[in-house]
């Protein structure tokens, strides 16, 4: 397999792991964290300090801690809408939670597959207080601006006087498609959240991360929204490993992605197949979206059979999206990875293209 996330992962296998290596990061016999000390103040430092922020805060859920930022940034801007894109995740993924919790109010200054260039900031026909950027835009196929677009972004919602706040839930690996540190690309917005289990592995949490002043008023909101949660050693603990062991190896994620992405498409377009796309390619982080005109039932069948017939697992679950009979898979790149070669992945492909069938379905 590219990835080993949580479903091919027992909770013995990760209780184990975690108290086997826990002590690498944190001395074990320091008492348990009580409502957000200890073991979580040291995460909550160790967050700050990367990001190059003046503080930060943990949150049980990266839903809560995105509320909180943009119900404290509409306080303090006089303005309750937010600017963001509709494939963003709490647009897709949260229920309406900005309009039916935070009393928010979401616009959207482009609905293209993309995030918004400067000149859809600064010609948006209505005033919002706070900019949202998805990095990477996940849905829409983990997608990132250049740089240079990234600046000019943030310098057409300033001119607005509006805040910006990135959702960088992923934003671990974006530090190699923008050939800058994790601080320098933080500084671009007025908070950050970051996830730790999405890239990073752990158990669980976020990190919302900004001025001294707006964190302090978050933590007040965490407690109001239900975030201050007795004990938290475990998923803090897991982020710290993350933070030690998963950060560092990000960069290589990426680069094999780019190296898995271009076999893909070789192993598509020798098998003949009709129609596919690997998007984007090269990807701009370790994780991209690949298409097929099959249905989802037919792929997953598949690849059920290639995983217990060669024991191997090249895609996971597929949706249909898009146009009827068009489906969609997201491939994400990790440790397990980097041991493929493209000669690997071309010959995993024929595999699961033999299994499919040439006859879309």
């Amino acid at each position: 397999m590219l990835a080993r996330g949580p479903a091919e992962t027992t909770m013995g296998e990760r209780l184990t792991a975690l108290t086997t290596d826990a002590g690498t990061v944190h001395d074990l016999d320091d008492r348990a964290d009580i409502y957000g000390d200890g073991v979580v103040a040291e995460l909550e430092r160790r967050v700050a300090a990367l990001l190059g922020t003046e503080a930060a805060a943990f949150f049980p859920t990266g839903t809560m801690a995105q509320q909180v930022a943009l119900r404290c940034w509409a306080g303090r801007t006089g303005n309750a809408t937010v600017a963001l894109h509709p494939l963003a995740h709490p647009e897709v993924h949260e229920r309406g939670a900005f309009g039916a919790v935070s009393g928010l109010r979401t616009v959207r200054p482009t609905n293209e597959p993309r995030l918004p260039t400067a000149e859809e900031v600064r010609d948006f026909e209505e005033p919002f207080g706070t900019l949202m950027l998805e990095l990477p835009l996940r849905d829409a196929g983990y997608v990132l601006p250049s740089w240079d677009e990234l600046v000019e972004v943030v310098e057409a919602a300033r001119e607005r006087d509006a805040v910006v706040h990135f959702d960088g839930a992923r934003l671990w690996e974006c530090a190699p498609h923008f050939g800058r540190g994790l601080e320098e690309i933080a500084a671009l917005a007025d908070t950050v959240y970051v996830s730790f289990y999405k890239s990073l592995g752990g158990l669980s949490g976020a990190a919302l991360a900004g001025p001294e002043s707006l964190v302090e008023e978050a933590r007040t909101w965490r407690h109001r929204y239900g975030g201050q949660i007795f004990q938290q050693y475990p998923a803090a603990l897991s982020a710290l490993l993350g933070l030690e062991r998963e950060l560092p190896r990000l960069p290589s994620y990426v680069a094999q992605a780019k190296v898995v992405a271009a076999a893909l498409r070789e192993g598509f377009e020798a098998a003949g197949l009709p129609w596919f796309r690997v998007h984007p390619e090269p990807p701009h982080t370790h994780e991209f979206q690949v298409w097929l005109p099959y249905s989802a039932e037919a792929l997953d069948e598949a690849g059920v059979r290639q995983a217990e017939e060669t024991g191997v697992v090249l895609f996971r679950r597929w949706s249909a999206q898009g146009a009827p009979g068009l489906s969609c898979t997201e491939v994400t790149v990790a440790a397990p990875a980097l041991e493929w070669s493209p000669d690997d992945v071309r010959a995993a492909v024929a595999e699961f293209v033999h299994r499919l069938g040439r006859a879309p379905s």
